[in-house]
């Protein structure tokens, strides 16, 4: 799952705040992220974070277009 620091993603489960969204505040081998209800922050391991992640809501920036697309 590629990554960067801002992106909102939704959660399978709900934080105990009630809240299933947030940021991604730093990205590596562990995933820190930002709960968007109650502002708690969690590092987690990145393979127990994407098995977690249930899709993402939001891009912070966007992606280039692959290198071997027709863009013209």
């Amino acid at each position: 799952m590629k990554l960067y620091l801002g992106d909102i993603v939704q959660t399978r489960k709900p934080h105990p705040c009630g809240s299933d969204r947030w940021e991604v505040i730093r990205t590596g081998m562990d995933i820190r992220i930002r709960c968007l209800g109650c502002g708690h922050i969690v590092l987690l391991p990145r393979r127990r974070f994407e098995r977690a992640v249930k899709r993402l809501l939001h891009r912070a920036i966007e992606e280039p277009p692959p290198a071997g697309s027709a863009g013209g």
